[in-house]
């Protein structure tokens, strides 16, 4: 590790330990959430109001690094399917700042939930699919063939730019008959006017 990532993961440590138990469990409990799929997101904004509220004082970006030090602990956690006893081990091995109490806060969570952000992952990553961002056509005419000396039959190509649920971006081609691009067409419109009604 880096030195000043070591530095930067050092501080949020020093952060997380700052925390009381219960503030700690209940940030958890909110990126937990969210990593089972039960909301749309962390809102760091009310995990922030909760925090002044119990009086930890933290500028906006350190909270951040808390929530995403926690975000990316507990979703390597979630793909490698460790226990909690494994991801202390863990958080032990990266750090040796780590308070006792904030130790058993993730163990005990992460017994808790561990298994069920692990099958929400493997859910994810089943339903993953691309996402459309461009499609361009063109005509065109084959006007003969290996087999065929008069062929003379229109076509359409098909370009789709798709973003991978990785964030890369693929394109894909293919051609079709007319008919094939009618229909096509055809159930486009379908799920387009079924997408309005949503």
């Amino acid at each position: 590790m880096p030195a000043a990532e070591s530095c930067a993961s050092s501080n949020v440590v020093d952060n997380i330990c700052r925390l009381s138990p219960d503030l700690l469990a209940e940030a958890c409990q909110h990126i937990l959430t969210y990593l089972q799929g039960q909301t749309r997101g962390v809102d760091s904004a009310e995990i922030c109001d909760r925090f002044q509220s119990a009086g930890v004082r933290l500028d906006h970006e350190a909270l951040q690094d808390i929530i995403r030090f926690l975000l990316l602990t507990f979703r390597s956690g979630g793909k490698s399917n460790i226990s909690g006893d494994e991801l202390v081990s863990k958080l032990e091995e990266s750090s040796n700042k780590w308070s006792k109490a904030s130790l058993q806060v993730l163990h005990k969570l992460w017994s808790e939930h561990g298994a069920l952000v692990h099958t929400q992952q493997d859910v994810q990553a089943v339903l993953s699919i691309g996402q459309l961002v461009d499609m361009q056509w063109k005509l065109g005419m084959a006007v003969s063939s290996d087999s065929c000396r008069s062929l003379n039959s229109p076509y359409v190509t098909l370009l789709l730019k798709i973003v991978e649920p990785s964030g890369q971006i693929c394109q894909r081609s293919f051609e079709m008959t007319i008919p094939q691009f009618q229909n096509f067409h055809k159930q486009f419109k379908e799920i387009a006017a079924l997408m309005e009604m949503v």
